[in-house]
């Protein structure tokens, strides 16, 4: 019973969220964001947060994290993505800014109002408010 347990335990620490979708504090947003309109926010098709005009951030391609936020928050593998961009693109949508790291985009984020982005939990502070976890 007790192993049983521990591996209960054990599977939801693997499941606990490790990252975090996040503005600058103080911007008094009133309200979480559910997966479906960060979707929408990172898609281009939503472009506030209750009054606030808002700047999705990504991190290249190339990055684990980026592709497990697509898996998990956008539903889509890269294959999916790049064929609806490259559709947007004739539309006139541009993608999400491109911001190297996670250090990159939590300093874009503190500087840059109305940025929305996604990093590892370990790298939250105060200067950020976190609007959704994965």
């Amino acid at each position: 019973m007790k192993a049983l347990l521990l591996s209960l335990v054990s599977v939801l620490l693997l499941e606990a969220a490790q990252y975090a979708v996040v503005v600058k504090s103080g911007l008094n947003i009133t309200s979480t964001l559910s997966k479906q309109q960060l979707k929408k926010i990172y898609l281009m098709k939503k472009h506030f947060i209750d009054e606030m005009k808002v700047i999705p951030v990504n991190l290249p391609s190339s990055s684990a994290l980026r592709e497990e936020f697509n898996t998990k928050v956008l539903k889509m593998n890269n294959n999916r993505l790049n064929r609806y961009w490259t559709k947007q693109h004739f539309q006139g949508v541009h993608p999400p800014l491109v911001q190297p790291s996670t250090q990159a985009v939590k300093k874009f984020i503190q500087n840059v109002q109305g940025a929305i982005g996604y990093i590892p939990k370990e790298q939250l502070d105060d200067s950020l408010e976190v609007l959704y976890e994965f």
